[in-house]
């Protein structure tokens, strides 16, 4: 018989990596509240016209789809389904597909409930979203996005609030971090200033990959993307920027001074680093030029986090864009976002061992089952651990000691109770630390307060 198996670019989670991954999830929902962000969650599906034609052709293609339900050839002629290509059956057998991202639904959300919301509006997710992408080591079929946006205004406080949370997140898992940030208006000032506006996209996504693949090659993409050499040339010093925040921000003011939208970028920039520099952060906050963020929605701040200590791809990213809505016929609606990688993160609190180990502890005690007559004196015992917070079970067979204490050791089990007829005719029980090794004779009280006294 054939071993069951999952899909390729999905994964089981035993206790141990929920318990790692419930400690991460909570970690950064507790800091979203802290905000005032309020929590939403959207279906797993949406229909394809919600979905299609928002990601480009390549997030279209790598969309999962859902076959309608019922007789879903009944409505296709015979010649569709000997001449179409995938693409148009697809539109003809599907009117539902999964998630590719939050930030589609929760446009859509916003669209459909405008009339409710209170604007601005301060939400998070943290929802499973799919793509049909090639599985590899990092990336999966199906995956965990934890977005925080603001939609509704424009001001900049909101950009300090998300970079002060990325802060916090990470102060809070003990992971050191660099938090880059840039702004989309700088890199249109930029391809102004080399006379290659048009090429802004070329331009910001060849620099992206700048960590990557080095200045060689960066220039020679921007080549075989047709810019000329004396655009190429004017590029590199502002590519090779160096100095503190402030020494790079004179220095590309002095060089966009001629470019509107290059100079109020590098104003907001001004801003939201002088804001930031009388909070106080843990984590160092870099203005990165070379930062450009693949996604082309970004008009205004863009932010991205680096763990300093594990080598991994950027573990949060986010930033301003100013027409989420407008997919959906809601125009000039100004948004400010971030979207932490929860597994990245997950592997690089693996990395560093960061765990604390009360978020890794499940049952705390355990009862040896010794037959009915012993059950039946254990379990209100039991209940009253239980009301006093402690995580406790009772082996359920009556099954040899070791094989129960065994049992007790794998499961990491803190303390283990055992009542025979002794304990029973003195109204207590026998208390072993597992860890310890020792052991004592208590009441039901004292048994409460010495495993909760040594979580």
């Amino acid at each position: 018989m054939n071993k069951p198996s999952i899909p390729k670019g999905t994964r089981d989670f035993s206790p141990l990596e929920m318990s790692k991954r419930n400690y991460i999830f909570d970690t950064i929902k507790s800091v979203f509240a802290l905000y005032g962000f309020k929590q939403i969650e959207t279906p797993a599906m949406e229909t394809l016209q919600t979905l299609l034609g928002k990601y480009g052709e390549e997030g279209d293609k790598l969309l999962f789809k859902i076959l309608n339900s019922g007789d879903y050839l009944n409505k296709i002629d015979r010649d569709d389904l000997l001449n179409s290509d995938s693409l148009h059956l697809a539109s003809k057998l599907c009117e539902k597909g999964l998630r590719y991202d939050l930030t589609v639904p929760f446009a859509r959300f916003v669209v459909m409930h405008r009339d409710e919301l209170q604007m601005p509006f301060r939400r998070y997710q943290i929802q499973p979203v799919w793509r049909a992408d090639r599985p590899q080591k990092g990336r999966y079929r199906e995956f965990y996005q934890c977005d925080a946006d603001v939609v509704g205004s424009d001001s900049l406080l909101n950009e300090v609030e998300l970079v002060q949370i990325m802060d916090t997140v990470f102060k809070r898992f003990g992971v050191r971090v660099q938090i880059k940030i840039n702004n989309r208006k700088i890199l249109t000032g930029i391809a102004e200033y080399i006379n290659e506006a048009d090429k802004i996209v070329d331009i910001t996504v060849a620099i992206d990959k700048l960590d990557k693949i080095g200045i060689d090659n960066v220039n020679a993409e921007l080549a075989a993307d047709g810019l000329s050499a004396e655009a190429i040339g004017k590029l590199q010093p502002i590519i090779a920027l160096s100095g503190s925040n402030d020494e790079k921000l004179n220095v590309i003011g002095e060089v966009l001074k001629d470019s509107e939208t290059g100079m109020k970028g590098v104003e907001e920039l001004r801003y939201i680093l002088g804001v930031l520099d009388g909070v106080g952060l843990v984590n160092e906050l870099q203005f990165d030029l070379t930062l450009a963020r693949g996604l082309n929605y970004y008009t205004g701040a863009i932010f991205e986090v680096k763990a300093l200590d594990v080598q991994i791809g950027s573990i949060t990213g986010g930033g301003r864009y100013d027409n989420l809505t407008g997919i959906f016929g809601m125009p000039g609606l100004s948004g400010v976002g971030i979207s932490f990688g929860a597994d990245r993160i997950y592997d690089v609190l693996n990395a560093l061992d960061l765990y604390p180990k009360n978020a890794m502890t499940g049952t705390q005690l355990m009862f040896i089952n010794f037959g009915a007559k012993e059950t039946a004196y254990c379990l209100p015992i039991i209940a009253k651990a239980r009301s006093c917070g402690i995580a406790t079970e009772m082996y359920p067979d009556a099954a040899k000691m070791k094989k129960q204490m065994n049992y007790a050791n794998v499961n990491g089990i803190a303390y283990v109770a055992l009542a025979g007829e002794n304990e029973i005719n003195e109204g207590k029980v026998t208390l072993k630390n597992m860890v310890t090794g020792g052991q004592q004779l208590v009441d039901a009280d004292e048994l409460v307060s010495i495993v909760n006294g040594g979580k």
